[in-house]
């Protein structure tokens, strides 16, 4: 059983570095992982805060979507860089 594990980790971690790789180089691929990322956090705080979520063009709404943004790139960067 700990084979399997040590080979399925070890196929993960190719992939995992085809993808950073892949990131790495294509800005459209970076923006569109941040995009998504950010996305989730965005829809999370609507599920928590749905009357806040409701108003459109507030400043909170503004705040959020700057939060979320900043957190997807912390988190894309950390993944790939060295």
């Amino acid at each position: 059983m700990k084979e399997l594990k040590e080979d399925s980790l070890s196929e993960f971690e190719k992939a995992l570095k085809i993808v950073i790789k892949e990131i790495k180089k294509d800005k459209d691929l970076y923006y569109g992982y941040q995009a998504n990322i950010a996305v989730q956090f965005q829809d999370e705080y609507a599920r928590f805060f749905p009357e806040k979520s409701r108003q459109i063009g507030s400043s909170i709404s503004h705040i959020i979507h700057e939060i979320s943004n900043n957190a997807a790139r912390n988190f894309l960067n950390l993944l790939i860089n060295d």
